[in-house]
């Protein structure tokens, strides 16, 4: 079913201000409730925190104190949507099993979005950030198997494997090796959306890494986060820089709100918890009017009309699925390669005087914590890593445990 958010009639904006006991929800049962609508949670907490982070920023930039009461006024709502995004998930799940959650929505939205991509450069890099992403994953599940007695499976409930990406420390690169090619205003506009949602939910793991990281009392653990949240970083600029920069601040707002309006139309179209459907449909009902406001604002700052940039309905619903199958193919064909600048080559094509090399070499010296994590594993339960391999082997052959040669 298609739908236009600018035929559609919303909640009038006076009318989006709730309680406190409104914003204070209901969590989710974190044993019962379904993985996906876990990831969808985490999204739309990333996608709100990405939207107010822009109001701030758009604020920052203006002199125009119209244009910042307006920005404030649609902000303060969008502070109440993350709030109830963020109060959905339970204080009962600790750190450790949100972060099972966070590397999940990694895998699967960047390997539905690399799916679906019409533009063959930026799916290459979401190619490239997913096989680092399912690397995160299998780390920090294995961190889980020796302090939580709940596993990674049992989270992920199957839907996604658990086995090596990438090596994370693989991925320390220098940082002009992160810098892709951006998109323009003209490209497809599934393209801007994908980039859009990609960045705000890198950004929003950042966010969580570099505030829960410090709070494990091991230090090998604490370790693992902080080596993690530098490869998060890296990522945000990977994804950010494709973002178009040919766009004024006010098209830029125009859309952020409408690729909400597409995130949580998506989530409506496929969520299975009723009582949370609802959060989505009720949020939906606001960025209708969000996006209106935000186009009147952009038309009076530009003098042009933004709509022009906007497909005469939203694309296909995102949709969270099992993408198993994907990822072991980008796997056997991509597990080798880093970046050289703007481009993917393979590592062994790169110069022995690199600053890849030199890079890695500064960085990874002293011992890597995520291949600590695993070398405790093996020690604490009989040589042995932890995995979810569901489809069979690990498709590379050098992944695989135990090894052929062992």
């Amino acid at each position: 079913m298609s739908f236009n958010p600018l035929t559609e009639k919303g909640i009038p904006l006076d009318r989006q201000l709730r309680t406190w006991s409104e914003l204070n929800v209901e969590p989710y049962d974190t044993r019962s409730v379904d993985a996906y609508t876990r990831c969808r949670a985490i999204v739309m907490n990333g996608a709100e925190m990405e939207a107010m982070w822009f109001g701030h920023q758009f604020a920052r930039h203006t002199t125009d104190p119209d244009v910042k009461r307006q920005l404030a006024a649609v902000r303060r709502i969008e502070t109440q949507q993350q709030k109830v995004c963020n109060w959905l998930i339970p204080g009962s799940e600790d750190n450790l099993e949100v972060t099972i959650g966070y590397e999940q929505v990694a895998v699967d939205l960047t390997a539905w979005l690399a799916r679906q991509e019409p533009d063959p450069y930026a799916r290459s890099c979401y190619d490239f950030g997913l096989l680092e992403d399912f690397d995160h994953l299998f780390r920090y599940a294995n961190l889980m198997d020796m302090k939580n007695p709940r596993k990674a499976a049992e989270l992920v409930q199957d839907l996604t494997e658990i086995m090596p990406g990438r090596p994370t420390w693989a991925e320390h690169r220098h940082p002009f090796d992160d810098i892709r090619k951006p998109l323009t205003r003209k490209s497809d506009p599934r393209s801007i959306l994908h980039a859009m949602t990609i960045t705000a939910a890198e950004q929003q793991t950042l966010n969580f890494y570099c505030n829960v990281g410090n709070r494990p009392e091991d230090p090998v653990a604490r370790a693992l986060y902080l080596e993690i949240a530098q490869i998060e970083e890296q990522h945000v600029t990977h994804y950010e820089s494709m973002l178009p920069a040919d766009t004024t601040w006010g098209e830029q707002l125009v859309m952020h709100e409408y690729n909400e309006c597409w995130l949580y139309w998506s989530f409506l179209e496929t969520e299975t918890d009723a009582r949370i459907k609802q959060v989505w449909e009720t949020h939906l009902a606001m960025e209708v009017e969000h996006l209106k406001a935000a186009i009147d604002l952009a038309r009076k700052m530009d003098g042009t009309d933004p709509v022009a940039m906007l497909p005469e309905s939203l694309p296909p619903a995102m949709t969270f699925e099992p993408n198993k199958e994907y990822v072991r193919k980008v796997l056997a064909e991509q597990v080798h390669l880093t970046a050289n600048l703007e481009n993917f080559v393979p590592t062994a094509d790169l110069p022995k005087d690199h600053r890849y090399h030199v890079y890695q070499k500064q960085v990874n010296t002293n011992g890597v914590p995520s291949e600590m994590v695993i070398d405790r594993h093996r020690e604490a339960k009989n040589n042995s890593e932890y995995r979810l391999e569901t489809e069979g082997p690990h498709p590379v052959e050098d992944l695989r445990w135990p090894r052929a040669a062992e």
